[in-house]
């Protein structure tokens, strides 16, 4: 087992109502026996109860954790609550995943010994050929033009500029200004990226299979997309107003 796996992780989990999913992925998470891992659930008041679920659970498991917020305040704001609290706690890596299974469990020891020599590990849908299962051709066409519009405009060397399944060292936290993270969709993840990358951060990308959520419904949106496809010119112009100076 490599020496990283020594070190206390926590894995970040924004919900709302995932109450049909979310035990099944804090029980494969804890069934990987990895002792360092563990759980941070950052729930905004999902009216199905989810958070309810949670803060039972988290009196008998000292390994899991909740922070509940007093509503939906966005997928941007529910990480920026979680790394702090993962940096606040003493955690040295800090991973970001879905509640919906649509990120497989057992992938988290292979993103976390790739931090022996990264700052920054993405699970890529997109590093070796298209690894997504049981999306509509629209989501996936659209998935793959969102990423090579990002990799165009921004020129960063990341396949899947996308992916919420990551796993983050705490220097990097402390070195990203947080508070100034403006997204708060799925557009956080490109903002992410774009600044860990600008801040000159070793990256790198290991290929994971997406699997579309078995319950519950996606939180994709005309919004989320448009907020995303601006993201990248509010990342890139201000870099390019300083190469004119």
């Amino acid at each position: 087992m490599s020496e990283v796996s020594a070190h206390r992780a926590l894995v970040v989990i924004p919900t709302y109502n995932e109450a049909g999913n979310i035990e099944a992925v804090i029980n494969r998470i804890f069934g990987l026996k990895v002792p360092s891992i563990e759980i941070l659930i950052v729930d905004d008041n999902s009216p199905d109860g989810t958070g309810d679920l949670v803060a039972r659970w988290v009196e008998k498991e000292p390994r899991l954790h909740v922070l509940r917020r007093p509503g939906k305040m966005g997928l941007g704001t529910a990480y920026v609550a979680g790394f702090r609290y993962a940096v606040q706690n003493g955690f040295e890596y800090i991973f970001e995943m879905d509640a919906d299974l649509s990120h497989n469990p057992d992938d988290l020891p292979r993103l976390l010994e790739k931090t022996d020599d990264n700052d920054l590990v993405i699970g890529s849908r997109y590093l070796s050929g298209v690894n997504v299962i049981n999306w509509p051709l629209s989501r996936l066409l659209l998935s793959l033009f969102a990423n090579w519009y990002t990799r165009t405009i921004t020129r960063m060397p990341i396949n899947d500029c996308t992916s919420g399944f990551k796993c983050i060292h705490r220097r990097v936290l402390e070195s990203v200004a947080l508070d100034n993270i403006v997204s708060n969709g799925y557009a956080f993840q490109i903002e992410l990226h774009y600044k860990i990358w600008r801040h000159g951060f070793r990256i790198c990308e290991v290929p994971i299979v997406f699997t579309e959520r078995r319950e519950g419904k996606s939180k994709m949106s005309r919004k989320v997309q448009f907020e995303a496809a601006t993201m990248v010119w509010r990342l890139k112009l201000p870099d390019l107003f300083k190469h004119m100076k």
